[in-house]
């Protein structure tokens, strides 16, 4: 069965004592679960206190991480790519105090950092080993990695479904497995039901992102193609919403939120009654198989 969650990247980046409300009311609007940004210099008592709160209400947690230019896993350094897995570790020690199953995020490479070429084997080589290390970490507090491949204006080691799996199939480590997110995919895919039967064998989350990033069902995401490529492929893990505003003005500068897209409520609620609706439409939960972290 098919579990929905909300990433609070729509109210903030740091994950502290403020964001409880926010998790009490998603929980009222009948969300199974919350995603979490893991930054690079928050407190870690307050992801224990966050995880804590979370479980209590009977909610499931995941979390989402990038890393830098001086935590670039490609880099030509082996200094910094050592940098990027002590990063990696530190992201999924803090997964394991929020009480998550997954770390996703586009942590293969540096978010926005560009060389003047397409993606070399090297960088193939050093971002699997990398992940292979990380994985070994993760794999001891029962964490499943779920790299994520973006558009060409944000990453260029994986943008597509193809090079995602062959990343992961480098890395080689049953905790490094892959996430989907259908924002991205409308951007480089060719068709959806193609690239969820490509990454079907390794997929472990989901991110459910409108092409504007504002209230799924609003935009011209082909949701049907979607939802039944994921019907297609028996996919049974977490459906999460990512959405973006400006209330965190910081993050929002760092990844080119310049405006308002929805009222996060206004997402949160009627992401919710879209999601299920469409899973309904093509019978995804009822026919959910997979075995993938809860």
């Amino acid at each position: 069965m098919n579990k929905i969650g909300f990433n609070v990247l729509a109210w903030s980046a740091v994950v502290s004592d403020d964001l409880f409300p926010v998790v009490d009311r998603l929980k009222e609007i009948g969300y199974d679960g919350v995603e979490c940004f893991v930054g690079a210099a928050d407190d870690p008592a307050a992801y224990k206190r966050f995880g804590r709160h979370a479980s209590d209400l009977g909610l499931g947690m995941t979390a989402v991480t990038v890393v830098g230019a001086d935590t670039n896993p490609i880099s030509e350094s082996a200094s910094v790519r050592a940098k990027a897995l002590d990063r990696i570790k530190w992201s999924i020690d803090r997964t394991h105090d929020l009480q998550g199953t997954i770390l996703c995020g586009p942590f293969h490479s540096a978010h926005t950092v560009f060389a003047q070429h397409p993606a070399l084997e090297d960088e193939y080589n050093w971002a699997a080993e990398v992940l292979h290390a990380a994985g070994e970490h993760a794999a001891q507090a029962n964490i499943i990695l779920g790299p994520e491949a973006l558009n060409r204006f944000e990453c260029y080691l994986c943008n597509t479904m193809d090079q995602l799996l062959y990343l992961v199939q480098k890395a080689n480590h049953p905790n490094v497995r892959a996430m989907f997110d259908t924002h991205h995919a409308n951007i480089e895919e060719k068709r959806y039901q193609t690239a969820l039967s490509t990454i079907a064998p390794v997929l472990a989350h989901v991110h459910i992102s409108e092409n504007d990033r504002g209230t799924p069902g609003d935009g011209h995401i082909p949701w049907d193609d979607a939802f039944g490529g994921l019907a297609d492929i028996n996919y049974g893990g977490w459906l999460t919403i990512e959405a973006f505003s400006r209330n965190d003005p910081d993050f929002a500068n760092s990844i080119g939120v310049w405006r308002e897209y929805n009222d996060p409520w206004h997402i949160a609620e009627n992401g919710l009654s879209f999601i299920k609706k469409m899973a309904a439409k093509h019978g995804l939960k009822e026919n959910a198989t997979w075995n993938v972290p809860s």
